[in-house]
């Protein structure tokens, strides 16, 4: 069964598998854009993100996107200031400083924990009330 979509970038038609609605040839150009960008911040260090946008020719939504993706990371040096989207604590590159993701990482886990003995202690009730008489059972002849 094939998932045919339209390239939300050139609008060509392409066999749609998974991830972000975009054709074979759009990936290669915005991933050949990407090295670019990441070149050029690596050369120019102290460049905004309006300045590399303009530079690379490519838009501020996707060097932002790269950046919550953490593909783009910045240094301390850098104009570009990127915050915990929790906390508000200065951070390099993604959505959430280390302190936060470990957080909510242990609160997820805890949560699959707490699901899973749930569903055991479910299955163990089920499977006591299904247990027969012990005892013994005579055949009818």
């Amino acid at each position: 069964m094939s998932n045919i979509r339209n390239c939300s970038r050139c609008g060509k038609m392409f066999n749609y598998v998974v991830g972000d609605v975009i054709c074979d040839n759009c990936k290669k150009e915005i991933e050949e854009k990407f090295q670019q960008v990441k070149k050029y911040i690596e050369e120019n260090p102290g460049s905004g993100i309006k300045q590399i946008a303009e530079q690379c020719e490519v838009s501020t939504k996707q060097l932002k996107k790269w950046i919550l993706e953490e593909r783009l990371v910045f240094s301390e040096a850098s104009p570009i200031q990127i915050t915990c989207e929790n906390c508000g604590t200065r951070i390099a590159t993604g959505r959430l400083c280390a302190k936060c993701k470990a957080t909510v990482t242990n609160a997820l886990n805890n949560t699959v924990k707490e699901r899973q003995q749930a569903l055991a202690a479910e299955i163990a009730k089920k499977q006591a009330a299904q247990k027969p008489n012990a005892g013994m059972k005579f055949l009818k002849t």
